[in-house]
């Protein structure tokens, strides 16, 4: 298993690969152990917090953006967020999510794109690139945990779950194509 690491200014993860001398910083702060996993349930645990946040991060921000349609789009991510949330549950239950076999076409629109912080006055166009950055960052947290595990159910379900992030990203670059970029 590894060690996570979060930045509490900018809320960059980072896992650690191997341990060497020093210690690890980002925007010039030490940054802080998140959780060390040693079992498939501290996996289960650590990704059940993820989606809250996830679902939080949504609905704050749904809830200051005045354009209705937008509005109802950040309100739909966030309660996926708690759907991805019930299904880890069930899964530390036993009730494990199987994994497509149909691939998730990237448009790698976020990959492009520089990183920003949330902001209270974020625009639209922000608000989008800092959502397809987190479920760019979901995905490969997801796919990450599912290597970490030796569980076969569990690593199914994170994969599952990787797969769905992919599919978030995908709708928040398809709006950023036709919202923003066709305006551009």
């Amino acid at each position: 298993m590894a060690d996570y690491y979060k930045c509490e200014k900018c809320d960059t993860f980072i896992k650690l690969i191997d341990r060497g001398k020093g210690s690890l910083s980002c925007c010039g702060v030490p940054m802080a152990l998140v959780k060390e996993f040693k079992t498939p349930d501290d996996v289960l645990d650590f990704a059940i917090v993820k989606e809250q946040e996830a679902h939080d991060f949504y609905l704050q921000w749904a809830e200051k953006i005045d354009v209705d349609w937008i509005k109802k789009v950040f309100k739909d991510f966030a309660m996926e967020e708690m759907k991805h949330k019930e299904l880890l549950l069930k899964a530390k239950q036993g009730e494990m999510l199987k994994k497509s076999s149909t691939s998730v076409t990237d448009l790698k629109i976020a990959d492009y794109l520089v990183d920003i912080s949330p902001a209270p006055d974020m625009d639209y166009q922000h608000a989008l690139i800092v959502a397809m950055k987190r479920e760019k960052a979901s995905f490969k947290l997801y796919s990450d945990l599912a290597r970490m595990t030796t569980d076969t159910a569990v690593t199914e379900t994170l994969q599952a779950l990787a797969q769905e992030e992919a599919k978030h990203k995908l709708k928040l670059e398809t709006l950023y194509d036709e919202e923003v970029l066709l305006w551009e």
